[in-house]
């Protein structure tokens, strides 16, 4: 039996003795809770999918209030945790200061890139695997218009939105893409009634499929796209199980991957630059038992051709964050 120390509340629990703490790993969820069914569930599956495989523990720590981020990765250094891994570009600041202060201790940090020699900085090509979720909502759309739900209005949201439209465009010309984010601060991550409310808004607008790319927030998303009979698409983690017969897939961006990764290679965790894309199946779709009667023989083949064309570069989709532009949607 794996036995994994828990941390929740108190950052005094944190503290083990340096003999207990020194060859665990210690894994830091993002605002929205580790089972968020997404983003930093992904990460949780990560971690997990090591400890079942090495019969190892790590420490976690589920975050409440952003003041807590700094806080965290301190404690964990303390306790000599090595490496520490940390879900979300809001945790960049904080890391630039402690992995300063702690050079023998091994950092990576997800969406998010810190210049630093002992972290490992782990970017994902998110507009690539929504290019091919773009391109099934065209294909199954009868309406011709579709939606996109992000969560906090950044250039990383808005560069999932960009791929979207621009698999959805690239198969047809003439579908319309609407466009709405949950808000401005981290609280849009976890709003699940907000979403519910978007959703309903682009379906008055005529869109029968609609991809969330919102943490927490697409939770509501779904379960309305569900409710009012409509497809939607999840996103991070594989959410077609949550409405069976109605998410259509789910973009799957692997922090499942690059956590497990980081836990492997322990405190000779390979620092730098990294990133994840369909080329080393870091970003994909889901195709499983709860969608498998909505992506017909044809659409798999179009989504899995462009997919092998984006990889060898006979098709570019445009990154937004490279630009802060998007050639096919406006913001």
């Amino acid at each position: 039996m794996i036995h994994r120390h828990r941390a929740f509340g108190s950052f005094a629990a944190l503290i083990l003795t340096a003999a207990a703490a020194v060859a665990e790993p210690a894994m830091v969820y993002d605002l929205g809770g580790k089972f968020d069914k997404s983003f930093n569930e992904a990460a949780h599956n990560g971690a997990e999918r090591w400890a079942r495989e090495t019969g190892r523990s790590y420490r976690e720590i589920e975050l409440q209030s952003e003041a807590q981020r700094e806080q965290a990765l301190r404690r964990f250094a303390e306790a000599g945790n090595n490496p520490i891994v940390m879900a979300g570009f809001a945790f960049g600041s904080s890391l630039q200061e402690v992995a300063a202060d702690y050079p023998d201790t091994k950092f990576a940090i997800i969406d998010m890139v810190v210049d630093q020699p002992n972290v490992r900085s782990v970017v994902f090509n998110e507009h690539e695997g929504s290019y091919l979720v773009g391109m099934l909502a065209a294909m199954a759309t009868d309406s011709d218009t579709i939606g996109f739900i992000g969560g906090m209005d950044i250039p990383l949201i808005r560069k999932f939105a960009c791929g979207y439209a621009q698999g959805a465009k690239a198969v047809n010309p003439r579908v319309k893409v609407i466009s709405n984010m949950t808000g401005t601060t981290p609280a849009a991550w976890n709003d699940p009634v907000k979403g519910s409310e978007l959703t309903k808004a682009q379906i008055s607008q005529g869109a029968d499929v609609i991809y969330a790319a919102a943490g927490g927030t697409g939770v509501g998303v779904l379960q309305t796209a569900a409710d009012e009979d409509i497809l939607s698409i999840g996103v991070d983690s594989n959410q077609n199980y949550l409405h069976p017969g109605e998410v259509l897939t789910s973009m799957l961006k692997r922090v499942d991957n690059a956590v497990y990764s980081a836990f492997s290679q322990g405190a000779d965790l390979e620092t730098g630059f990294n990133v994840m894309g369909l080329a080393n199946d870091g970003v994909g779709y889901a195709l499983d038992e709860h969608n498998a009667g909505l992506i017909s023989a044809k659409m798999k083949a179009s989504v899995d051709a462009a997919s092998a064309d984006i990889v060898s570069g006979a098709i570019k989709v445009h990154d937004y964050t490279s630009s802060d532009s998007c050639p096919v949607l406006a913001f």
